[in-house]
């Protein structure tokens, strides 16, 4: 997070999905889809304004909710008239009435195409705590794989690989990605989401490799060096790791993440001095992250 020309703090995509708690992928998603749109960009690099989080969270309760990406994005079009953003950050709640998403504005709820629901559901939502605010919640159906002579395009694996991702069926939201890059040239983005899924799944060796093919095609991908160093940390190659997140926080030191993750591994190598001053960095840039505290502590402990 950082403070953009007084216009208030900015929130990362990392720092995104680990507040609201939903899979990266989910936040990817909804970036493509127009539900979330980056205030700010820097290479690989995004931040969000306040706004764009709260839009966020009421995307992720949706989630929260049983519905899947897929149906989230169905029900906002029909929403939101053909417009699921206006939708998304509409004024009121966006509420579930079976496999239906209705608003609820002004005392009324509405559904797609204007539609004026009343009677019951009303009362229902009135009576709903703000930090339950789905009416009925029904799990949504497991994603499935294409079928095998189906043809794919690129956004359809995409969607596909993000949609199983959120859904926790990480091998098979690698073998989408893969599919991807198997199909076309090279991307450094869809190398970086493969690391981060095969990280997801335990497999550091593979992930590693892959966070190394996307700098390999774009040397500039600041967010894949900084997960590299974090995932050399944890293979105890730190001397490597404060290479890569040394060398991050050079090109872009507002990037607040990488500040916080070098201070780690400093700490841990003794260098402490280094670390105090990433630290401070990290809270001046992130005061609200959900790790300022834990850093505002170690400085203390580092005095």
């Amino acid at each position: 997070m950082s403070d953009d020309a007084g216009a208030g703090p900015l929130y990362t995509l990392g720092l995104m999905s680990d507040v609201l708690g939903i899979p990266r992928a989910a936040v990817r998603h909804w970036i493509r889809r127009g539900l979330l749109v980056p205030t700010r960009r820097a290479g690989s690099l995004e931040w969000f304004d306040f706004d764009q989080m709260v839009t966020g969270r009421r995307l992720a309760e949706l989630m929260a909710a049983g519905l899947t990406l897929a149906e989230i994005d169905a029900e906002l079009v029909s929403l939101g008239s053909g417009d699921p953003a206006a939708a998304a950050r509409a004024d009121g709640r966006i509420v579930r009435d079976g496999r239906r998403l209705l608003l609820y504005a002004d005392g009324r709820l509405v559904g797609g195409g204007g539609q004026l629901h009343l009677g019951f559901l009303e009362d229902a939502v009135r009576r709903e705590s703000p930090h339950h605010p789905e009416v009925d919640v029904i799990p949504g159906p497991t994603p499935r794989e294409p079928e095998p002579d189906a043809v794919v395009g690129t956004e359809d694996l995409l969607d596909l690989a993000a949609e199983l991702a959120a859904e926790g069926h990480l091998v098979e939201a690698c073998e989408a990605l893969r599919a991807m890059l198997q199909a076309g040239p090279p991307s450094a983005e869809v190398a970086f989401m493969l690391a981060e899924l095969l990280y997801r799944s335990g497999d550091l060796t593979a992930a590693r490799e892959r966070f190394y093919m996307a700098i390999e095609i774009d040397p500039d991908h600041l967010a894949a060096r900084a997960s590299l160093g974090c995932l050399l940390a944890e293979m105890h190659e730190p001397e490597l790791a404060i290479a890569a997140l040394d060398g991050v926080v050079s090109q872009q030191p507002d990037f607040a993440d990488a500040h916080w993750q070098l201070a780690g591994v400093l700490e841990e190598t003794g260098r402490i001095e280094e670390a105090r001053r990433h630290l401070e960095t990290f809270v001046r840039l992130a005061p609200e992250s959900p790790w300022s505290d834990a850093a505002r502590e170690k400085l203390l402990c580092l005095s």
